[in-house]
């Protein structure tokens, strides 16, 4: 498994379109702590971007020595919400800026059935350009429980489209997020997202879900207990033979420090490889 940072670590939860730290820091921090590679979003680089910011970002990427795990591309996506799935009409522009990247994964958003076909379209497209697309494992989307995301997983039936394995977002909507799901899920596990959570009901945070309504959580570290059961989950991971990028994918501006949770994260994930 390979290690790698999303520039989310800037941004707050609330607020995906800003980032506190500029794009020359998260280099840094990467490097300090041992990364492999950078998973890019909107609040550096997104489709929205010229091109001479573009090539900048990834001209200082490359000579860092990182590659680009995935693409995020817009805003809609992360923010999870009806104009999500836009991206899957409108495929070419993601694709241009993957391989300005290098990189061959994007993330997609889908909400409704309708989505289904869109995905199949884009996933052709993508295909003759031999790049891969996938959906997170997210509340209020289709792909909200296991059995649901297996299910659009076949419907889609492309093997350019697969499936960012998260297993906090189950968590929140109450699913088995563990080694049966992910044994289950194994063909379609193209990347590994980690966060953390504590489900209380005095939590700080809220996270909305079509399952359980909003749950009540709190941001904790992927070193602390009280959320994902994270050794459980890399046996499984490794059972499987998954050898391909985990991402430290948590927001912790305005948790902790960044310097300190990044730090952290790769101490830990490097234990559990």
């Amino acid at each position: 498994m390979k290690l790698s940072l999303s520039v989310r670590v800037g941004e707050s939860f609330e607020n995906k379109e800003k980032s506190s730290l500029s794009i020359d820091q998260l280099i840094d921090m990467a490097k300090r702590h041992g990364y492999e590679a950078l998973c890019m979003r909107a609040s550096q680089v997104g489709v929205h971007s010229s091109g001479e910011r573009i090539t900048e970002v990834a001209a200082k990427i490359r000579a860092a020595g990182f590659a680009v795990s995935m693409i995020t591309g817009d805003f809609a996506v992360p923010r999870n919400d009806e104009h999500g799935p836009g991206l899957l009409r409108n495929i070419e522009s993601y694709l241009d800026l993957a391989e300005a990247f290098g990189a061959t994964l994007i993330r997609v958003c889908m909400k409704t059935e309708e989505d289904i076909e869109w995905a199949r379209r884009a996933s052709d497209t993508a295909a003759e350009r031999r790049i891969r697309l996938a959906h997170q494992s997210h509340t209020s989307s289709i792909f909200e429980t296991v059995d649901g995301s297996l299910r659009v997983l076949e419907a889609v039936g492309r093997q350019n489209f697969g499936l960012i394995y998260e297993p906090a977002n189950w968590m929140i909507a109450g699913e088995d997020y563990g080694p049966a799901a992910i044994r289950r899920l194994a063909p379609h596990i193209f990347n590994v997202y980690v966060q953390n959570h504590a489900v209380r009901p005095e939590g700080k945070a809220t996270q909305a879900t079509w399952k359980l309504g909003n749950v009540a959580i709190d941001h904790i570290g992927l070193w602390q207990g009280g959320g994902v059961d994270s050794p459980a989950v890399f046996r499984a991971l490794k059972e499987i033979g998954y050898d391909g990028y985990v991402t430290v994918h948590q927001a912790f501006q305005g948790v902790m420090s960044e310097e300190d949770a990044v730090r952290k994260s790769a101490e830990f994930l490097r234990r559990q490889f």
